[in-house]
């Protein structure tokens, strides 16, 4: 696909798919990941208030800082880390090709 990146995600039971995500349709992560039916409940649907889209970042270039609603949502996780995001905060651009990111499970 012209215009597409590609993105790994690690999966609870450690393997890892790749993800084709075009950079032209404004998507999130949470969003590609949810069009290839991984498990991902995003219940709000985007809105960075239920954090049920947590990721940890374990490779990447350059990403944007979390914005304060998500910066306060990754404090309330027991389970967060250092390169935890919500997935549904990062929107998908050619600078993310390549990303890997793992899974989180809910807390």
């Amino acid at each position: 696909m012209e215009n597409a990146i590609n993105i790994h995600v690690e999966l609870h039971d450690g393997s890892r798919v790749t993800l084709e995500a075009p950079t032209d349709m404004g998507l999130s992560v949470m969003e590609v990941m949810k069009a290839n039916e991984l498990n991902v409940p995003a219940i709000c649907g985007g809105m960075a208030i239920c954090a049920t889209c947590h990721i940890e970042v374990l490779q990447s270039g350059e990403l944007p800082e979390p914005n304060d609603d998500e910066a306060y949502m990754l404090e309330t996780l027991p389970n967060s880390t250092g390169s935890s995001r919500l997935s549904c905060q990062l929107k998908i651009n050619p600078e993310l090709d390549g990303l890997i990111v793992r899974l989180m499970p809910e807390a």
